[in-house]
């Protein structure tokens, strides 16, 4: 039985309890043995939520401030959790041994105008120009328990670009997990930039439909092992 934690992040707009446990992940891990870490980022869930951009400028903190006080962890995340994730294991490279990331892709390299898509999650209404998730993103923030102004919010903070160096010098083994039809694709740059990564593809599924494709949690149950 391995007795390293796993730390469960959630995507954008959900939960530790939306993304993970509805989905069976909590469950099937635990059913492995393992003790599961799971984290609300702030503005989510049951984490506070700030309306000021500025209060999450540092947002991979919300994963970091998580993690137990001595030891390793294994962890997943998804979309906005796997970007935090990645932030989390360059800051503190020492404190992860295999991380999962579903959902994200070259995308981590980029800067992109948020505005449009906080502008949708902030009204609930999403135009052409706000891109492919604006609608999915701006009907999600409106689920019981988002605050879509604190969402807005944190959309708006300052993001700075990871760089391949700094995705080089993470630690931990990676298995990187996209969706055949995901807008995040596509992932060539990123896994190209962590040393020895590995890549699943998820033909057919699309971002949102990630966390519940079984061929996700079972890629991820596998390299966990």
């Amino acid at each position: 039985m391995d007795d390293i934690p796993v730390m469960l992040i959630h995507g954008f707009a959900s939960s530790f309890e939306r993304n993970w446990r509805g989905a069976g992940w909590v469950d099937l891990l635990r059913d492995e043995g393992r003790a599961v870490v799971g984290v609300d980022v702030l503005g989510h869930g049951q984490a506070a939520k700030p309306r000021d951009p500025a209060a999450y400028s540092a947002l991979e903190q919300s994963v970091i401030a998580e993690l137990p006080a001595a030891g390793p962890v294994d962890a997943v995340g998804f979309s906005l959790g796997a970007e935090l994730l990645l932030r989390a294991a360059v800051a503190v490279p020492s404190r992860f041994r295999r991380i999962v990331v579903g959902g994200v892709g070259d995308g981590v390299f980029a800067s992109t105008d948020p505005e449009p898509v906080a502008r949708a999650v902030e009204t609930g209404q999403a135009d052409r120009a706000a891109g492919p998730a604006a609608g999915a993103l701006a009907h999600f923030a409106g689920e019981q328990g988002n605050d879509r102004l604190a969402l807005a919010a944190c959309l708006r903070r300052t993001r700075v670009p990871l760089t391949e160096a700094e995705i080089g010098a993470i630690e931990a083994e990676v298995l990187v997990v996209l969706g055949g039809r995901d807008f995040a694709a596509p992932a060539d740059k990123l896994t190209a930039a962590l040393p020895g990564a590995r890549f699943a593809a998820l033909p057919g599924t699309d971002h949102f439909g990630t966390p519940k494709d079984f061929r996700f949690v079972q890629a991820a149950l596998d390299f966990l092992r």
